[in-house]
């Protein structure tokens, strides 16, 4: 049974969006730092954006600062990555993944994978050009 399930993916058009959700129903969400990361074909998987536990800190990748947008709902257990403006190098497998060892904002939005503990399957994205 995973932890961690992304949906929400699928196919879009070069400048179109896209709203991934990952839903954690056996965790208690608010006491988890959240991130999303991606892995494009043949690449090495890479940090997207991250959200601390009540949303007051966020980070983003340079690649997709301005475009996309991260939010939390605690009370639903639910995280969302907006994706706006999709280019075709946004093509990948997201990975929604938490974390319960951050004692700051800036260590609770980090950019490192073997920081985070749980990991969902990813959900498949595709930007045609």
């Amino acid at each position: 049974q995973a932890q961690l399930v992304e949906s929400g993916g699928g196919s879009v058009e070069v400048g179109g969006s896209l709203r991934l959700s990952c839903v954690a129903p056996g965790l208690r969400l608010s006491r988890y730092c959240m991130a999303w990361f991606r892995q494009p074909p043949g690449k090495a998987r890479e940090f997207v954006s991250a959200i601390s536990w009540h949303g007051s800190r966020q980070t983003f990748a340079d690649s997709v600062k301005g475009r996309f947008t991260i939010a939390r709902d605690n009370s639903k257990n639910v995280v969302f990555l907006q994706m706006n403006s999709l280019k075709a190098e946004d093509t990948a497998v997201y990975y929604c993944a938490a974390r319960d060892s951050g004692t700051s904002s800036m260590e609770c939005t980090g950019p490192v994978p073997d920081h985070y503990e749980i990991w969902g399957r990813g959900a498949q994205v595709t930007v045609s050009s």
